[in-house]
């Protein structure tokens, strides 16, 4: 690890040429972070060394996001790791495809277009299939979730404590007040899964879903609409000799409500219901 600036002895336009070099310099960020806050302090809130030659692949599949595409990129872009980003595009129609073409010219962007709309698992497959990373995150195309997480929910794949990392919305962080009948479905979906995987998670609906790549490499995914999330998880609990490592990481959740996009509704609760069965008894 690299010697951070003896900032006390900077004067102020020294300090200022000097904080420039550190915010640019991740190695020198994470030095003088780990000097004024400790290594346990430095780890609680997600602050680490990235290795050497690491890659996040960050899957977002889009669906007329017209109003928040350019946002929900700009922000996977801020986060300081490493990455990927591939759009897939469903088919929108409000105009969404404009924005992606002039992102196509962006170096660490790739954008795929499905000519028929089929559905985020049909999208998220088509993702998957592209990814190089070491790491595979699933994000949503609108602002319900936060990229600025990524660090939290990367760390413990990243010091080899799991495979797959769950982001839950219930175990403690802040998060909109909405809809009380969305929320008996999410934990009711999440207890049935449990049911059925023998798991203990809080959050089985969760968007953000991060994958070491040979997880994602050993399972065959069928799903084409919500119902990726109950067959990603039958199927990763299904790994046995050995099984996958599995952690959960609060996160925070700005949900939406329909007035201001949200698509998914009582018929995908339904489809969720039956893919838990499904997905456990037969692949």
């Amino acid at each position: 690890m690299s010697e951070p600036y003896a900032l006390s002895k900077l004067s102020s336009p020294e300090l200022a040429d000097a904080m420039e070099i550190i915010a640019k310099d991740p190695t020198q960020r994470f030095a003088v972070l780990h000097t004024l806050l400790g290594e346990g302090a430095c780890r609680q809130i997600g602050i680490y060394p990235i290795p050497d030659g690491f890659k996040l692949s960050v899957v977002i599949p889009v669906y007329n996001e017209l109003q928040w595409i350019r946002e929900i990129v700009r922000r996977v872009q801020a986060v300081p790791i490493p990455k990927e980003l591939i759009l897939i595009d469903d088919c929108s129609t409000d105009g969404t495809r404009a924005i992606l073409k002039e992102m196509e010219s962006v170096a660490n962007i790739r954008v795929i277009y499905h000519e028929k709309n089929q559905g985020k698992g049909a999208a998220l497959r088509t993702g998957f299939q592209h990814a190089t990373g070491n790491v595979v995150i699933v994000q949503d195309a609108d602002l319900e979730y936060d990229p600025a997480e990524y660090p939290r929910l990367l760390q413990p794949i990243i010091e080899n404590k799991a495979d797959v990392v769950f982001g839950s919305r219930f175990i403690g962080d802040n998060h909109r007040v909405l809809y009380f009948w969305h929320y008996v479905a999410n934990k009711s979906l999440t207890m049935l899964s449990n049911f059925f995987t023998n798991l203990n998670l809080t959050d089985m609906e969760t968007c953000y879903k991060v994958f070491r790549r040979e997880v994602l490499q050993g399972i065959t995914l069928k799903s084409d609409r919500f119902g990726f999330e109950p067959e990603i998880t039958a199927k990763i609990a299904r790994k046995k000799k050995p099984a996958w490592r599995i952690y959960e990481i609060p996160i925070s959740y700005s949900g939406r409500t329909y007035e201001e996009g949200k698509k998914i509704g009582m018929k995908d609760a339904f489809n969720a219901l039956y893919c838990i069965v499904r997905y456990w008894l037969k692949d």
